[in-house]
């Protein structure tokens, strides 16, 4: 399936005494750019969520948030220093009894003193961490996928529509391209009776002129080129892979051959419907932008 380039998805959820949220996003870019930011003390997920977003997502600049606490104290070891808490009671007492100072000494007031506590995190298990917040960046990157099929689904139909409203303009040129040499060859003919009156007018030679008219305003190639453009691009649209890129060249060559049409047209009229064209294509390309 088609799928556009931008996108957002989140996962919550609670697993082994653990809060972890997963949320995600993305724009626009030739290549894949993946950027994240975690909660502290579990930078070693980074790497593991970039290629596990990679291995479904080809294309785009991702953005990725992970958020991580503990629902308990089970992280966390605090533990008495005993030998610095007693220091600085045995030292608070003598400041009391050398200065006559009043005031007892109180558990709060000695917490209150550096490194009182040692403060330890427990070691992570980082295959059991990296199970849980598997499971919620999954639920992230599904709802992520969800939107990106969403839009992509939009931006094929709007592609699809304006390849049909092209395909109908191009058959218009394909009509009334031989109705300009006809309409050349008349106006010669015309032309030629004004100027020479009643003397006959070499037939061979207008013949001619008419066919060298006919060769450099023709452009049946420039048109089932452009057909075939368009007939790839249908079957790139169906073919349900990332097909943003090879898009992107499909629309400049057919870019190129509306400028041919276009530089070859002697007709108001066809010249009109080039401009129409080219308005189009150009709308098409700014879609494949878009899509992955």
């Amino acid at each position: 399936m088609i799928k556009s380039m931008t996108g957002y998805g989140h996962g919550t959820a609670v697993i082994d005494g653990l809060d972890i949220t997963v949320e995600m996003k993305s724009v626009n870019h030739r290549y894949f750019e993946f950027s994240i930011r975690t909660s502290r003390g579990y930078t070693f997920l980074e790497e593991k969520l970039k290629s596990f977003v990679q291995s479904k997502v080809s294309r785009g600049k991702i953005d990725m948030y992970v958020s991580i606490s503990a629902v308990d104290d089970t992280e966390v070891s605090i533990t008495l220093n005993p030998s610095l808490a007693t220091g600085y009671v045995n030292a608070l007492r003598e400041l009391s009894s050398a200065y006559g100072l009043s005031g007892e000494i109180s558990a709060d007031s000695v917490a209150r003193f550096p490194d009182v506590f040692n403060i330890r995190r427990l070691p992570k298990d980082e295959e059991k961490v990296w199970a849980a917040v598997e499971q919620v960046a999954s639920q992230a990157v599904e709802g992520f996928i969800a939107m990106r099929e969403n839009e992509g689904k939009k931006l094929k139909e709007d592609v699809e529509h304006r390849a049909a409203k092209i395909l109908e303009m191009v058959g218009f040129i394909e009509e009334q391209s031989p109705r300009t040499t006809q309409l050349y060859m008349e106006r010669l003919r015309a032309r030629i009776d004004e100027l020479l009156g009643d003397v006959k007018a070499d037939e061979q030679r207008i013949i001619t002129e008419v066919a060298i008219f006919a060769d450099k305003i023709a452009v049946a190639e420039e048109t089932v080129r452009l057909r075939s453009h368009f007939d790839q691009m249908k079957k790139m649209l169906e073919s349900g892979e990332p097909v943003g890129r090879k898009l992107d060249f499909i629309v400049q060559e057919m870019n190129r051959e509306a400028n041919t049409i276009g530089s070859k047209a002697q007709d108001a009229s066809i010249a009109h419907v080039v401009v129409e064209i080219k308005s189009e294509i150009e709308k098409i390309r700014e879609q494949i932008q878009n899509i992955e």
